[in-house]
């Protein structure tokens, strides 16, 4: 990116995709192909790699390079994000230039992994991070996992940092929606949110899309529910927003993000073990969510007027 050419274009819904692994913890490259089909063949507008739902602190930098190369051969013209937050400091960089070198539109720069740091500290990591990539750089909100920005240190970055061109908002602050979109004006930061229960109000408050771990497996709702928000489709959002509230009820009884794995799995897309034993607690949930998810696709059938894997 170049300041005369301005930011890339970022907009609609950008699924974020998992990793899949086989039962010995390798990466399952066949199932991850299985579910890049899965989300281009929905529509999304792009697909993001190496955030939250991915699991990027299981991953070694190897397995995320590879993967890198694998989703930019597969996707064609659909917008690449990657996640480069790390356990390691040192793999942000190499991670971050891998990205851009495949063709990714934005790399996404969470803080650093464990410790907990002041704003100060994690400011100059964001702003030496950019510096170093000299390419686009969207801040990685993600406060249940990492050091929350504070909403004065993402304006900070985004009026003084070149290459800083926005944030994926995972927060769940519903006043920073506002709060971002008044303070952008008519300069051009990218804005998305990472909470799928905000995707509406979001858009409402003139935000640009939403980078969605719901989509990861039922990528069409989503990309439904993002379509009529753009065009304040009240009609439409009143039969599909419900549906959706429907399912985040049955996810939110998982830890991230194994209701996104587990419904890969129940639409016939396995993606391998999850990442910690199962208590009986667990795997009565699995049991029911798997039951569950055929009758409610259905109901998403009917209402998007689409046939969709995995429905009764």
């Amino acid at each position: 990116m170049t300041e005369a050419s301005g930011p890339p274009s970022i907009t609609g819904l950008f699924s974020a995709a998992v990793t899949p692994r086989t039962e010995s913890g390798a990466v399952d490259n066949a199932a991850f192909d299985r579910v890049l089909d899965l989300l281009l063949s929905a529509g999304v507008d792009g697909v993001c790699l190496g955030g939250a739902t991915a699991e990027y602190p299981h991953a070694t930098r190897d397995e995320r390079l590879d993967l890198i190369e694998r989703t930019a051969a597969r996707i064609g013209d659909r917008a690449l994000l990657v996640g480069i937050g790390a356990a390691a400091p040192t793999d942000v960089v190499p991670l971050g230039r891998a990205a851009f070198n495949a063709g990714a539109r934005a790399v996404l720069l969470s803080t650093p992994l464990f410790f907990r740091y002041a704003q100060e500290d994690i400011e100059a990591f964001c702003l030496d991070t950019a510096a170093a990539l000299g390419g686009p750089v969207l801040l990685y909100d993600l406060p249940s996992f990492t050091t929350p920005f504070s909403t004065e240190t993402v304006l900070r970055l985004l009026h003084g940092a070149p290459h800083i061109i926005g944030i994926k908002d995972s927060s769940g602050q519903q006043d920073r929606l506002a709060q971002l979109a008044h303070a952008r004006g008519d300069k051009p930061w990218r804005l998305l949110v990472g909470d799928d229960g905000m995707l509406v109000e979001a858009m409402a408050q003139g935000w640009d899309g939403c980078i969605s771990g719901t989509s990861g497996a039922f990528p069409e709702l989503m990309v439904a529910v993002t379509r009529a928000a753009k065009a304040r489709d009240e009609a439409v959002l009143g039969v599909l927003v419900p549906l959706l509230r429907e399912l985040f009820a049955q996810q939110g009884v998982f830890p991230t993000p194994w209701a996104i794995r587990i419904g890969l799995e129940a639409r016939g897309i396995p993606v391998g073990p999850l990442p910690l034993p199962a208590s009986p607690g667990r795997q009565a949930q699995r049991a029911a969510f798997i039951e569950w998810v055929p009758g409610w696709l259905t109901r998403v059938e009917q209402a998007l007027g689409l046939s969709l894997v995995g429905a009764r």
